[in-house]
């Protein structure tokens, strides 16, 4: 992964300007859901993923640095982490959360544990 946990990793493919919402996520074991929204915003990248039928209701924040690479041909997003991983993300209020500091602090301990080196 790249240093910055909220930017894209140079390898990722991620273009600026490419609209990513409705992309789908695939994490490294099978499919967690549809991009919701997304930020490019340097040092605070993020997608806004609902999870919805896997599990019910919920949206998960994943820092941009997780993109292992995008595909805009088949509209896909994969990130270097497992169903469980995500799903096992802290709790997140999409209405309190989104440009949080101290939940981005949060989650930016939560995916460090498994930053690949």
């Amino acid at each position: 992964m790249s240093d910055s946990l909220w930017g894209y990793q140079p390898s990722s493919g991620h273009t600026p300007g490419i609209d990513l919402t409705g992309y789908a996520v695939e994490a490294t074991d099978g499919s967690i859901g549809k991009v919701d929204k997304y930020s490019e915003e340097v040092g605070s990248a993020y997608l806004l993923v609902d999870i919805g039928v896997w599990i019910f209701g919920k949206d998960v924040l994943l820092p941009a640095g997780t993109v292992k690479r995008i595909d805009t041909e088949d509209r896909k997003v994969y990130v270097d982490l497992t169903r469980e991983q995500v799903k096992n993300s802290p709790e997140f209020d999409r209405h309190a959360q989104t440009e949080d500091p101290a939940y981005h602090e949060q989650l930016s301990a939560y995916y460090l544990a498994y930053r690949i080196m």
